[in-house]
C-alpha cells in the first residue's frame, strides 16, 4: 500500500484539495477558530505562499487524491536561520504508514539546503501521534513559543538543530 503513495512538491492545482485537507484534519482535532493555523489566509493559496526561495511545501498523494501535506518557511520575528515546519497534516488513511517520518526528513533536507540551521514548530498536545513523531525525529520541547506565528492557541513548542 505504501508504494501507491508519492511525495512531491505542491503544484498550483493542489490549492483546493490541500485547503480542504487542512480544514478537515484541524476540525477533527478541535483546532478551529482564532489562534490556529486554520485561520491563516495562506490556507487557500498554499502553492503561492510557498513558491519562493525560503520555503517549500509538499503533498503526499495517491491516484490524484492528496492524503497529507506539510512544509516550511521563514519564522516571523525570529533569527533568519530558523524556519518553521508548517501545516503538516495527514488524513487518517495515511497515518501510521511512515510518511510522517518521510515528510519530516524531506523538510530537514530541503531546509538545510536553503541554509536554515534550525526547524521550529508549534502544535497542540491532543495531536499525540504528531508530538510523538516530532520527539522521535529529534525535536526538543520548549517551554514557550519562538517568533510570531500568530498561533496563540497552540501549547506545544519544539525546535531541532539541522
Amino acid at each position: 500500500m505504501k508504494q501507491e503513495f508519492s511525495l512531491r512538491k505542491i503544484q498550483t492545482g493542489d490549492n483546493e484539495p490541500v485547503a480542504k485537507l487542512i480544514r478537515q484534519v484541524m476540525t477533527e482535532f478541535g483546532a478551529v477558530g482564532e489562534g490556529y493555523s486554520i485561520m491563516d489566509p495562506e490556507v487557500d493559496q498554499m502553492y503561492q505562499a510557498y513558491n519562493n526561495t525560503r520555503s517549500a511545501f509538499f503533498v503526499i498523494e495517491k491516484e490524484g487524491t492528496i492524503y497529507g501535506c506539510g512544509g516550511f518557511g521563514p519564522l516571523p520575528d525570529a533569527n533568519e536561520n530558523i524556519c518553521e515546519l508548517k501545516k503538516m497534516y495527514f488524513l487518517p488513511d495515511l497515518r501510521g504508514l511512515g510518511f510522517g517520518r518521510k515528510l519530516v526528513e524531506q523538510i530537514f533536507e530541503s531546509a538545510q539546503a536553503i541554509g536554515y540551521k534550525q526547524v521550529y514548530l508549534e502544535t497542540v498536545e491532543r495531536m499525540s501521534q504528531a508530538n510523538h513523531l516530532y520527539q522521535k525525529m529529534g525535536f526538543k520541547k520548549l517551554s514557550c513559543s519562538v517568533g510570531n506565528t500568530g498561533h496563540g492557541s497552540c501549547e506545544a513548542y519544539y525546535i531541532k538543530d539541522l
